[in-house]
């Protein structure tokens, strides 16, 4: 107690007033009345200086927060690319730096970084995802999904559980039709939609993951559309197609191209239509992926490797 108000006096925010005789007691004298002791008016008087401080700690922590989030899902995505790069291409010696710095990475988080560690990282990251995105390059689309058989030998020869790294569906209570989960869908985005909805994102990316390998593990949706997808906006023009047969309502789809981008939310739908049957509200489900891509805690990378685990097994 001693030191915590010796650190007051010091900043100010409490004035020691000695007595003669070293207590604290109150002596009128006439109208006047004189206090020994401790004077909390400072506290009164810098209210607003600490308010403002204490604001600014907290921006601080949430800016801290959110760029942790997102180094650590830089690192999933980066070692997902690693693996699946080093079965397609196992004479690139690239692959075993990524996956290296991946696992550094994972190592660097187990601590207490300063925020200039944390933008390094994110940095050599962002460099390294750069990089394996052009080893797969959308291009090779072709290429990366007639290699299934050399995809299937690695996933089944993996000792990492991707499971592990895909969001949680929900799984459905009843077995329903297609009809009932989109009323379902329907119900729970009439709910949100009256919640407020959270800050948009200041920058929107390209998923961290190729076409090629999103095309390689999402084939449903090829029972829906005739024409061949070879670049991100024609996934982006299935999504729009499939959408409403999932019972994704307009808003909800909105929602997720403005927090996730347009592509990455693509990509979640198609990879939500291979597990269609498992999940129970689609639009309840995609809005809350778009409720984690607001404040950048989600990337759509763990979801893809996660199917391409499941093909394998």
């Amino acid at each position: 107690m001693r030191r915590h108000l010796s650190n007051l006096v010091q900043t100010g925010f409490v004035v020691r007033r000695d007595s003669p005789n070293g207590k604290r007691y109150a002596r009128r004298y006439g109208d006047e009345k004189v206090a020994f002791g401790f004077d909390l008016s400072p506290l009164v008087l810098r209210f607003q200086e600490v308010c403002e401080a204490a604001e600014a700690v907290r921006a601080a922590e949430e800016r801290y927060k959110r760029l942790r989030a997102t180094v650590s899902l830089m690192r999933r995505d980066l070692a997902g690319l690693a693996e699946y790069g080093s079965s397609l291409r196992p004479d690139l010696g690239l692959w075993d730096q990524f996956s290296d710095l991946a696992v550094l990475t994972a190592r660097d988080l187990r601590r207490k970084l300063e925020m200039a560690d944390l933008k390094q990282i994110e940095k050599a990251l962002s460099a390294a995802l750069d990089q394996a995105r052009d080893l797969l390059g959308d291009g090779n689309t072709e290429n990366m999904s007639t290699n299934d058989a050399v995809s299937e030998h690695h996933y089944q020869n993996s000792s990492k559980d991707l499971y592990d790294l895909e969001p949680r569906l929900e799984k459905a209570r009843d077995p329903g039709n297609a009809l009932e989960r989109a009323d379902a869908g329907a119900r729970v985005d009439r709910r949100e939609d009256e919640g407020d909805p959270p800050q948009e994102p200041e920058d929107q990316l390209m998923p961290n993951i190729p076409l090629g390998l999103v095309l390689a593990s999402c084939q449903e949706f090829k029972s829906y559309v005739e024409q061949p997808v070879r670049h991100w906006h024609d996934l982006v023009r299935v999504a729009d197609i499939v959408r409403p047969m999932m019972g994704i309502s307009p808003s909800a789809w909105d929602e997720a191209k403005r927090y996730m981008g347009p592509e990455e939310a693509s990509v979640v739908v198609v990879a939500m239509l291979e597990r269609f049957g498992d999940i129970r509200s689609p639009g309840g489900y995609l809005r809350s992926l778009s409720a984690k891509a607001a404040i950048g805690e989600f990337s759509c990378g763990p979801m893809i490797m996660a199917l391409m685990r499941r093909d394998a097994a």
